[in-house]
């Protein structure tokens, strides 16, 4: 879907870009932070430990979250063998992204719940709930480069997963072009928004 085709006024249109810079941004900084903390540095040497949004947008990743519904950020560089527990450390890292997107939804979603807003101010809570909850779900799938791939080498071998590498970016094309699953997507994003916000997603 394009995104645009939905905006009535040069408002939303800024609301909705502006949502996209939040929950682009709080997602990599999560991962630059997290990686630092567990003692690789490379993110934060390379300026990734930072609110600042211009620093994390990927081009094709934003241009595919407006036109298609889901996309990306920028990706950290992370040195595992920087980690005392590479493997789970590196985990913990790559879930760090789409967790801190299911918080900040969390956390503005009961605000929408319970706080009595003015109509542009709960519009703009939807909008940012939204994208914070597509980057969540897109990024799970267990596709290299999705940070929910770290998880899948959980069960496979270092070998699996280098070659699963080398085919990622082609089998989430094939994902998208060829397989319907975006009306999957579509009912868990829209299970999560009415879990958080106990309103339906329109």
């Amino acid at each position: 879907m394009l995104l645009f085709n939905h905006f009535s006024s040069l408002t939303q249109v800024i609301a909705t870009l502006a949502a996209l810079l939040v929950a682009i941004t709080i997602h990599e900084f999560a991962h630059a932070w997290t990686a630092n903390y567990y003692g690789d540095p490379t993110a934060k040497l390379m300026g990734r430990v930072s609110f600042n949004p211009l620093v994390h947008l990927d081009l094709v990743g934003t241009i595919f979250l407006l036109v298609a519904g889901f996309g990306w950020g920028k990706p950290v560089m992370v040195n595992p063998n920087n980690f005392k527990n590479p493997k789970l450390d590196n985990i913990t890292v790559s879930l760090a992204g789409p967790m801190s997107n299911l918080f900040l939804a969390v956390i503005l979603g009961i605000i929408l719940r319970f706080v009595p807003l003015p109509d542009n101010a709960s519009s703009i809570l939807v909008i940012i709930v939204f994208f914070n909850l597509i980057l969540m779900i897109f990024n799970l799938i267990p596709i290299p480069p999705l940070d929910g791939s770290k998880i899948l080498s959980l069960f496979i071998s270092d070998q699996a997963y280098l070659v699963l590498q080398q085919f990622g970016i082609f089998l989430l094309l094939i994902l998208i072009l060829f397989v319907n699953f975006m009306p999957v997507i579509s009912k868990i994003i829209s299970f999560f928004f009415v879990l958080i916000t106990g309103k339906a997603l329109l």
